[in-house]
């Protein structure tokens, strides 16, 4: 994840800036690309927000899992209310940052909401983190350990 949000800032529910490249760590990472506006947006993020709760904030020690939230929003204030009403206390690429676009393009995201679950280095470990969480719970970022420390492994 250092590397693709190399030279990037990121921000947290407070506003806070955030460096990327010690948030994103040796993590497992969500990359959220959702929108308030969008009706399967607003229900499915209730659903990662519980997931993000136990991983994170629940278990000891914390899972290395984060998410950073790319808005598809139609202004600044339409993602900060979004991001603040319903997000769970991961982070976001601040919207006024047209690196979203980009990253739209490198993952393939054509419609949201769509969570791309990545290692560190930006390589997929699945574009169907969504589906995922939705049929296997918890029992999914187990899977997604495995396939990170496969790919760990083979680069090796």
């Amino acid at each position: 994840m250092v590397e693709v949000f190399s030279g990037r800032t990121l921000v947290n529910k407070e506003g806070d800036l955030v460096d990327p490249e010690q948030a994103l760590r040796n993590k497992v990472v969500g990359l959220y690309f959702s929108a308030g506006w969008c009706p399967p947006c607003r229900d499915f993020t209730p659903l990662l927000c519980d997931f993000y709760t136990e991983l994170v904030e629940e278990s000891e020690p914390p899972a290395q899992f984060e998410i950073v939230f790319m808005s598809s929003d139609k202004s600044a204030e339409d993602m900060v209310e979004y991001y603040h009403d319903m997000h769970g206390d991961w982070l976001a690429l601040p919207w006024t940052d047209p690196y979203k676009h980009e990253l739209k393009k490198r993952y393939n995201i054509t419609a949201v909401p769509k969570l791309v679950i990545v290692k560190e280095s930006g390589q997929v470990i699945t574009d169907k983190g969504r589906k995922q969480i939705r049929e296997q719970g918890l029992a999914s970022f187990r899977s997604w350990l495995e396939v990170a420390e496969v790919f760990q492994n083979f680069k090796g």
